[in-house]
């Protein structure tokens, strides 16, 4: 690897070479902040103008977008409660409330930094540990995936804390909206209402922007109408930057942890960084001495998703560039990048094509750099949409989620659908159902049904459910992992109750 890093820096730092890749970063930021558009769609659509392009050139443009967008997406979770991309999902359980407080500098502050710290991570991860991890995910098999979608599940005790029920009520409703369409094993036509365009499934963006966007809007109008308006509007102060910055400093823990997670979940095909994020966040929750504060506007919050999901980027890779299996659906498009440019991804890619391989990861980690600052600096600007009013920026809100719902398969049924999903979200809301475990359903309902077929299928051949489910080393570690997190709220609130009895009892004592 040595070797090469002279010649990846001379086209990393070549003139024509870095500003398309800051271009890139910047065009990925811009199409991750409006929802619907995703890393994927930026991804496919300019992967053509790069096959003109050198094969470094063209990666580092193709590497720049897929981190800008992957950043972007936080954006617009801050401020209007919507995810830009999945990954953002978990930005906006206290991101949002930074913003409604008057702190959206500070939560646009924690994502950039935490954002360009955990993507810096995750690059260097691939770089230095790929062919380590990939033995890893090479021993995922359906059991490890349908325990890992357990697991994932299991994080809904932590969402919901508040209502454990209502928590797996939502839960149970997203594993449901899953099974819409194709049955992964078999073919079965499920819950289509004759719909053909159905059979695909519901899309997650679209049911993404119904549930959290839609609601947003509604509540919007709502105050608007009682004269109870609580939006704030976004204003920059001095020394805020500096503020936030050194206080995420002193959590190095925090950010080291979160985007370990990340680059970890990546390196797991299919996992994606909507599942990272929302793992990274839950374990942000675990491990804090303020649990309670979690949701209503929290620092950390922000900093465990988007360091996490940022990472993520680097860990989607390591399967892709070692095994030719991507990651997640952005990898997938830059598995087609290499194949256009006659780089087939493998072993053979570090040695035969050492020098083209290596700048393209080295260049991931300037990108993330410049992805830091141009989110710094640039995301304030793009944030001032804040300052709109009510009667003007509702119907713009309203426009863009409509754009964005059919421009994914440019189907109004995806309309349709997504403003469905709204108005059940906003009753939801009502009802104080929390659209966290909703969505996590939704994501990791697939998963779990595939696993766990495969597996009943692997139980018929060996004849033995608890060979297949119980006796495997990763499922064992995801079991356990699983009841941990599942019961971490309740063993929490005995802990606290029994600190805040002891206290009782001092100071009675004492009087």
């Amino acid at each position: 690897m040595l070797e090469y890093l002279a010649g990846a820096l001379y086209h990393i730092f070549n003139l024509s070479n870095f500003l398309l890749m800051t271009l890139g970063v910047s065009v990925g930021i811009i199409v991750g902040a409006l929802p619907g558009l995703t890393a994927t769609m930026a991804l496919a659509v300019l992967v053509p103008f790069t096959f003109v392009m050198d094969p470094a050139t063209g990666l580092m443009t193709l590497g720049g977008i897929y981190v800008g967008a992957i950043y972007g997406g936080c954006i617009s979770a801050i401020l209007i409660n919507t995810p830009g991309t999945p990954s953002a999902i978990a930005t906006t359980f206290d991101g949002y409330p930074l913003s409604q407080k008057g702190k959206g500098e500070h939560a646009l502050v924690a994502a950039a930094f935490s954002s360009g710290v955990g993507g810096v991570i995750g690059a260097l991860l691939l770089m230095l540990l790929a062919p380590l991890l990939v033995e890893v995910a090479l021993k995922f098999g359906p059991p490890e995936y349908f325990w890992l979608a357990v697991f994932g599940l299991a994080i809904i005790a932590t969402i919901a804390a508040n209502s454990i029920l209502k928590g797996l009520i939502g839960g149970a409703l997203g594993l449901l909206v899953s099974t819409v369409g194709l049955s992964p094993i078999g073919g079965a036509m499920r819950f289509t209402f004759g719909f053909y365009q159905l059979q695909a499934g519901i899309e997650l963006i679209v049911a993404l922007i119904g549930f959290f966007c839609i609601p947003e809007i509604l509540g919007m109008v709502e105050e608007k109408i009682s004269n109870k308006q609580k939006i704030k509007r976004f204003v920059t102060k001095k020394g805020v930057a500096k503020e936030v910055i050194i206080y995420l400093l002193k959590k190095p823990i925090l950010l080291i942890r979160s985007a370990i997670i990340g680059a970890f979940v990546g390196i797991i095909p299919g996992a994606g960084g909507n599942v990272a994020g929302l793992v990274s966040y839950n374990e942000a929750v675990r491990w804090s001495k303020e649990r309670d504060k979690f949701g209503t506007g929290v620092l950390e919050g922000v900093a465990a998703s988007e360091a996490a999901n940022n990472s993520e980027v680097g860990g989607s890779l390591v399967p892709l560039l070692t095994l030719g299996i991507p990651g997640a659906p952005p990898a997938a498009v830059l598995m087609g990048a290499l194949l256009l440019q006659g780089l087939r991804p493998g072993p053979d890619l570090f040695l035969q094509h050492g020098a083209i391989t290596y700048t393209f990861l080295l260049s991931l980690v300037v990108a993330n750099i410049v992805m830091f600052i141009l989110g710094f600096y640039g995301s304030k600007y793009i944030a001032r949409v804040i300052n709109i009013p009510v009667s003007y920026l509702a119907p713009l809100i309203a426009f863009m989620t409509v754009i964005g719902s059919f421009s994914i398969r440019n189907n109004m049924l995806d309309v349709y659908i997504m403003v469905t999903m709204g108005f059940t979200g906003y009753i939801l809301r009502k009802l104080e159902f929390h659209p966290g475990p909703i969505v996590l359903g939704m994501i990791l309902g697939p998963i779990a049904e595939k696993g766990f077929v495969q597996s009943v299928m692997l139980v018929s051949s060996t004849g033995s459910v608890a060979k297949v489910f119980f006796t495997r080393p990763i499922s064992l570690v995801l079991i356990i992992l699983s009841v941990v997190s599942a019961s971490w709220p309740f063993i929490a609130n005995w802990w606290r109750k029994k600190k805040e009895a002891a206290g009782e009892v001092t100071s009675s004592g004492q009087s």
